[in-house]
């Protein structure tokens, strides 16, 4: 099944393409003629850690070069204990630090600023709260990402910076609420996955002793190991026989071993990328910072207050998966999720090509990938998608104004609207929104994902109510209306494929905006089918249509052949 194209007619321009590729890196650049040099910021909102970088995008190569950088140790994971919510004081400090960003990427003249929150956000239960505050005091749009997704992010960092070789690697990233891992060899990524063991996490829910008891180090270590298991065990099974994976970290907790110990041994470089350390260097570290207090690893160089108080539990993270995924050296990395999160922009709007073109595709395949996985039809679901999109596309200017985006929504839920049968046939509407929502699609936001699941939602039974939890927790009025329209799209075109066998092979729209009508010309694919049941189904569904759209819809079928 392939997502058919936008016709042209209202398909947006892009005014640029930014890319965070690496100088080490070749890719093919779309040439519809010179482009122009653009400014893009990128930021991190971090459990521990927010990050910003700033790039200049070079279409041309494409490439782009770092203008500038900054981090702050917001900590915007110290929840409250007992709510487990966000406190008031960690969200002022994150709002401080992205009004910092902000400030300094239009002193750039940064022409955009993309940015993502993860694992803090993710689980907090104001987190959205969170990032609708931002929304309304700095009009910052923050996207919050699955683990996975983060996960895919950090790849194509790396991937920036770190010739593969088509040789497996493996990706460490330990975050202060989660550690990713990732097995890839510069194509596909072999395996994603995200788990919540973090250096801030850790430290809150087992270090109360100053230096670490034996005790506490014991039950992280273990509960490490519990929680690593089958993620190690699922990444080794994706390596070939023969293959010998070579281990990057990324992550400013990785980072900082690595730098305590190259003032150890004198080897201290200008930059940490490309940066080996052994196994055994990393487990003496570790043996070292678990004998100090805070007051004597402040002392160490390069670990600042927030960082000396997490970097025992980092550490034991960072070695006890070494020492399960059978590493004996670690190669540093000090690209991940911000510069992952450029390269994702770029590829997203046609810039690189050769390596990475996989990643332009990466929505489709992950769509694909979930209707086999939950045994949807792909026949009667491509035709559902085909009419949705075709009347999406014949109303666009007259009944809606929505764009590429909220097309593809439209699409992955046309795809998708039939996979809750998987779970059972009953209410298997609902039993959809669940899957989607939980299934793992990839290259798509939190709220993306969520929108799709809605849509797909309500193809059949009771229109969008604000009794329903998840159309009602939506962000905002404009999130319900693209589900109320979109759905009532979806509605018409499941309705048009009653029978299952393609009974109807098009359909042209004529919308009279005097009468307020839209004229359905229902063209049959066997001649002398009168389509009987797809008329009676429409005009049993199409009521959420006229609703949402405040027309009357005039359906007619039409038998002869279509030229």
């Amino acid at each position: 099944m392939e997502f058919p194209s936008s016709p042209p007619k209202f398909s947006p321009k892009l005014k640029s393409s930014p890319d965070q590729v690496g100088e080490s890196m070749f890719f093919a650049a779309k040439q519809d003629g010179k482009q122009q040099e653009r400014i893009l910021a990128a930021i991190d909102v971090g459990t521990n850690s927010f990050h910003l970088v700033v790039v200049q995008i070079q279409p041309q190569l494409p490439s782009f070069k770092i203008i500038t950088q900054e981090k702050d140790m917001v900590r915007l994971g110290d929840r409250d204990p007992s709510s487990k919510k966000l406190t008031n004081e960690a969200m002022a400090r994150g709002l401080d630090a992205l009004r910092r960003y902000q400030d300094l990427a239009r002193s750039l003249k940064a022409d955009a600023i993309i940015a993502v929150a993860t694992s803090a956000v993710r689980e907090a239960p104001n987190g959205k709260e969170f990032l609708q505050t931002v929304q309304q005091k700095l009009g910052l749009n923050i996207d919050l990402i699955s683990g996975e997704e983060e996960a895919r992010r950090i790849y194509l960092g790396v991937l920036s910076a770190v010739e593969f070789n088509q040789k497996p690697h493996i990706l460490i990233d330990i975050g202060g609420g989660s550690t990713e891992l990732i097995l890839g060899d510069g194509h596909d990524p072999r395996s994603l996955s995200s788990t919540k063991i973090g250096a801030v996490r850790l430290t809150s829910e087992f270090v109360s002793t100053d230096p670490i008891s034996d005790s506490e180090f014991t039950a992280i270590k273990s509960y490490v190991r519990g929680m690593l298991e089958r993620v190690v065990d699922d990444l080794r099974a994706q390596v070939k026989p023969g293959e010998q994976p070579r281990l990057i970290g990324t992550s400013g907790t990785i980072e900082a071993i690595a730098s305590l110990y190259a003032h150890q041994s004198d080897t201290l470089p200008q930059n940490m990328t490309g940066y080996e350390i052994s196994r055994k260097a990393i487990g003496q570290i570790l043996a070292d910072l678990r004998q100090l207090d805070l007051k004597h690893r402040l002392n160490l160089p390069g670990l600042s207050e927030r960082r000396a108080e997490i970097i025992v539990a980092g550490a034991t993270i960072l070695h006890e998966a070494m020492v399960m995924l059978g590493c004996e050296s670690l190669t540093v990395c000090e690209r991940s999720l911000r510069e992952g999160v450029i390269v994702n922009w770029m590829v997203t709007h046609g810039l690189i090509g050769d390596r990475l073109r996989y990643q332009q595709s990466v929505r489709k395949r992950s769509v694909r990938y979930l209707a086999h996985k939950f045994h949807v039809d792909n026949e009667h679901e491509e035709r559902v998608a085909t009419l949705a999109l075709s009347l999406f596309d014949q109303t666009h200017g007259t009944l809606h104004q929505w764009q590429d985006s909220e097309r593809e929504w439209l699409w992955a839920a046309g795809c998708l609207h039939n996979s809750g049968h998987f779970v059972h046939h009953s209410a298997h509407h609902k039993h959809s929104y669940y899957l989607i929502r939980h299934g793992g699609l990839l290259g798509y936001t939190e709220i993306e994902i969520e929108l799709i699941a809605n849509i797909a939602r309500y193809h059949r039974k009771s229109p969008p109510k604000k009794k329903h939890d998840p159309y009602r927790t939506l962000p905002s009025d404009r999130h319900r209306q693209v589900v109320d329209e979109l759905s009532a799209m979806l509605r018409i075109a499941v309705a048009l494929d009653r029978r299952q066998l393609g009974a109807i092979k098009a359909i042209n729209c004529h919308h009279d905006v005097a009468k307020k009508t839209l004229g359905l010309v229902l063209h049959a694919a066997f001649p002398g089918d009168e389509c009987d049941l797809e008329m009676w189904s429409l005009n049993e569904k199409k009521t959420c249509f006229e609703t949402a759209f405040e027309v009357t819809v005039v359906p007619q079928i039409e038998t002869t052949s279509l030229l």
